[in-house]
């Protein structure tokens, strides 16, 4: 059973910075898909960046230029550098893993950005 444990979130200004990550431990097998979901208050959770073991990255439309995901796949982790923060971008992020599709998740960080 692969369990995901997400740190780094916390509150922050407009315009700030923060830096999620995320480890995956247990299983055989680094996980081919990683990435990051958000759910704000009220909404549906919705991908924020992605990225596969082969590194290819994917972002949401509303966090290009914003965001960077990046992996480690020595150590089964996924960091998302998250560079002038809006107030629109709090929420609880979770990250989550698989290998076609997304089969495990985190219990998730909130980020919460301050106006």
């Amino acid at each position: 059973q692969v369990q995901l444990v997400e740190s780094g979130g916390g509150l922050v200004q407009a315009g700030g910075s923060l830096r999620l990550s995320c480890a995956a431990s247990g299983g055989f097998f680094i996980p081919n898909l990683m990435g990051w979901h958000r759910q704000a208050p009220g909404k549906q959770r919705e991908l924020v960046a992605s990225v596969t073991r082969g590194g290819s990255p994917n972002y949401a439309d509303s966090v290009k230029g914003r965001f960077t995901i990046s992996r480690d796949n020595a150590k089964k982790t996924i960091y998302l550098q998250m560079n002038g923060l809006k107030p629109e971008d709090t929420g609880v992020y979770f990250c989550a893993a698989g290998g076609l599709k997304y089969d495990y998740w985190g219990q998730g960080t909130q980020v919460t950005v301050s106006s």
